[in-house]
């Protein structure tokens, strides 16, 4: 099935301007041949050279349904190290299925997802923390997120663990000669050296560790609940960080009722809002499921904004409330700056990340609160050119190197000899050839490319 020419539309669905499919595979010209005439009939498809364009019509059969572009590029010289040709037709669904269509009756396998940049790896165009970056850089919808994949794709990762396997296997070819060839007289690894190195080695990777959840939240988001007492301002903090009335705001309270959903941009991190219903004890059975469920969001959420009624004393609900943030990634926004205070926030600080005063009708509040949760959640520490973990697999694989290097380290501090270290550092040597992709078994690989989309 790798050595057969497959064909996908690579561009994403709807209408536009230019639709691309793709065909890669050692058929690809052929198959092109067959769906594809030059305008100038002096050209022909099989004689194209790398990185040259024609111009003509798509056929099927013998009926020209489009006219557009192809794109030549020779082995080993393309994005999966195959003979590509990528054709351009007019966009719209119904041009660019009919030329899938007729790319399959010619010849070609509909690609499989990812199958592209799954080629790309088997062939050597990629690492597979490359490959995971692809995925990335195509999900990305912020800057520093795309700048974080961007780095991975242009190889940041894969140099830095290449950096720090190579200080692990310089350690350990001296502790395998000195281990198994004794009667060399290969000289003992002084203590100073070898801590030395181990610690650098673990403290690279507990900075690519540390950096994981912030680099996620750039690349992914994060969900984020707004609570608070009934009328605190919880639908009007909505509606500031949307930039648009999505929640209703009303005087009386109980108006939220259930949770209003809304995806927003704040600075680079995306949030994906749950307005939830006001805290408070009621008889009402559906205000009280709505309760159910902000309490539910509140313990789901990977970020809390809490907000509290500056004008009005603390309350009962707003100490709950308080005590169910303490140790959660949670901002204390106590709301209606523009009044006269009566909260006492000293009370719910030690409960907090930090407690901001704020006026959620204000848009300059806007821009605070931007800088609050990224410094809460590490994104603005975070360097996007520098190398980066995405993803589970490439975080375990990172930890159980860490643990492994930790646990040569105890070895040495523990007086256990040059053979417990030796055993440790393999294990870490193994676990970063897994991050690599060295060592990746076919279903670790199909499990990095199942997420991607056909035509990548």
């Amino acid at each position: 099935m790798e050595h057969s020419t497959i064909a996908a539309i690579a561009t994403a669905p709807g209408a536009g301007g230019i639709a691309v499919v793709r065909l890669s595979g050692p058929e690809s010209y052929a198959v092109a041949a067959k769906v594809f005439h030059p305008a100038n009939p002096s050209k022909r498809v099989e004689d194209a050279k790398g990185y040259t364009a024609l111009f003509g019509h798509f056929m099927e059969g013998e009926e020209a349904f489009d006219e557009g572009v192809a794109l030549f590029f020779r082995a080993p010289h393309s994005y999966t190290g195959e003979d590509v040709v990528e054709l351009s037709c007019h966009g719209g669904s119904a041009v660019a299925r009919r030329l899938v269509e007729s790319c399959i009756a010619a010849g070609a396998a509909p690609a499989a997802p990812g199958e592209y940049t799954r080629r790309a790896f088997l062939n050597g165009k990629l690492g597979l923390t490359q490959a995971e970056a692809v995925m990335d850089l195509i999900s990305a919808d912020g800057r520093q997120g795309a700048a974080l994949a961007n780095a991975s794709l242009n190889g940041a990762l894969a140099k830095k663990i290449g950096a720090e396997k190579d200080a692990l296997t310089a350690l350990q070819a001296h502790l395998t000669a000195w281990v198994d060839f004794p009667e060399e007289d290969v000289p003992a690894l002084e203590d100073a050296p070898l801590v030395s190195t181990l610690t650098a080695v673990k403290g690279e990777l507990d900075t690519l560790i540390r950096n994981y959840d912030a680099g996620a939240v750039l690349r992914e988001g994060v969900d984020c609940a707004i609570v608070g007492r009934p009328n605190a301002g919880k639908s009007t903090l909505l509606n500031l960080l949307a930039g648009f009335d999505r929640a209703i705001v009303t005087p009386v309270a109980g108006t939220t009722r259930d949770v209003v959903e809304q995806a927003v941009r704040l600075g680079d991190i995306r949030l994906n809002l749950f307005d939830t219903a006001g805290l408070r004890e009621t008889e009402d059975a559906i205000e009280a499921e709505g309760i159910r469920r902000s309490w539910k969001k509140l313990d789901e959420a990977g970020l809390i904004l809490a907000v509290f009624d500056g004008s009005e004393p603390l309350t009962r609900e707003d100490l709950a409330l308080a005590q169910r943030c303490a140790g959660r990634p949670a901002i204390a926004l106590v709301n209606k700056e523009d009044k006269p205070t009566q909260f006492d926030a000293e009370i719910i600080a030690g409960d907090f990340a930090m407690v901001l005063p704020v006026c959620c009708q204000e848009k300059g509040s806007r821009r605070v609160i931007a800088a609050a949760v990224a410094r809460l959640l590490g994104t603005n520490n975070i360097d996007p050119h520098a190398a980066s973990l995405s993803g589970q697999r490439q975080l375990a694989a990172a930890t159980r190197a860490r643990d492994a290097v930790a646990g040569a380290l105890d070895a040495v501090s523990g007086g256990f000899g040059l053979d417990a270290v030796s055993v440790c550092v393999d294990d870490a040597l193994d676990a970063l050839c897994d991050l690599t992709g060295e060592n990746a078994s076919e279903n670790v690989i199909n499990e990095v490319f199942e997420r991607f989309c056909v035509g990548k």
